[in-house]
């Protein structure tokens, strides 16, 4: 199984950026335990802050991959392009969010992604993303 991992803008602070809402832990931190957590999974991590980059990443990927793990960041508020990029692939996508995104700002309470991704997965810090391993895993 291939799972792709896509993270948008200021993901690459984890650790440092706002360690109260978004823990102290790095990125690539916690992905070397999900890599040991699920050896036979491949997985595709692709981390930037530029909006274009991310919608390439998804063709890319889109493909080709058994799942895709999308933190769009504060791109999920603002991106038609990302959403429409998601509705554009065949790969299933699971929306993460590290935050609550719906006990924040109000302009965080919407997302261009929702509507086109497999499932939302909110709010349980860097653990999301094993939560949204666990949602690909189950047929």
């Amino acid at each position: 199984m291939k799972i792709a991992i896509i993270n948008g803008p200021n993901l690459n602070l984890l650790g440092t950026r706002e360690p109260g809402v978004y823990g102290h832990q790095t990125f690539e931190d916690y992905l070397k335990s999900l890599v040991a957590a699920y050896p036979s999974i491949d997985f595709d991590y692709f981390q930037s802050n530029i909006e274009g980059e991310l919608i390439d990443q998804i063709q890319k990927v889109g493909f080709s991959s058994d799942g895709i793990l999308l933190n769009a960041a504060a791109y999920t508020h603002t991106s038609v392009g990302i959403g429409d990029a998601v509705k554009a692939v065949d790969t299933p996508v699971i929306e993460i969010h590290i935050s609550n995104t719906f006990s924040r700002e109000d302009f965080r309470h919407k997302s261009y992604l929702t509507p086109v991704s497999k499932g939302i997965i909110v709010g349980f810090g860097l653990d999301s993303y094993r939560l949204g391993i666990e949602a690909l895993l189950k047929p």
